[in-house]
């Protein structure tokens, strides 16, 4: 059974940054597409970024140049690396698993974590 446990949320300031993990259990990079998404009140969820098994990544277009995915694969722990952040950032970001297409577009149709908030304010 796949399972996802994000954590590193936290609140801060418009231009701070934060690092997200999440670690899996049931699930390893070099097998299955990795990523994040987030869902802010009030809008759909929103893909950010994905990984795959081969290491190539895709990413939406409002997060490139400021947020970062990585994998340390002994730790079966990614990462994502945020800075510049926003009060349009704010959301609950959430880890997810799949094994078919990889992309950041469909990550969220995999298995999820429960979230950890992320809140920027300005």
């Amino acid at each position: 059974k796949v399972q996802l446990v994000e954590s590193g949320g936290g609140s801060v300031q418009s231009g701070g940054s934060l690092r997200l993990s999440c670690v899996g259990s049931g699930v390893t990079a070099a097998n299955y597409c990795l990523g994040w998404f987030r869902r802010a009140p009030g809008r759909e969820r929103e893909g950010l970024v994905a990984i795959a098994p081969a290491g190539t990544t895709t990413y939406v277009e409002s997060v490139k140049g400021r947020f970062t995915i990585s994998q340390d694969i002994p730790k079966n722990t990614i990462y994502l690396q945020m800075t510049s952040l926003s009060p349009e950032d704010t959301a609950m970001y959430y880890c997810a698993a799949k094994d078919s297409t990889c992309n950041h577009l469909v990550i969220d149709s995999g298995t999820w974590g429960q979230g950890t908030q992320v809140t920027v304010t300005s």
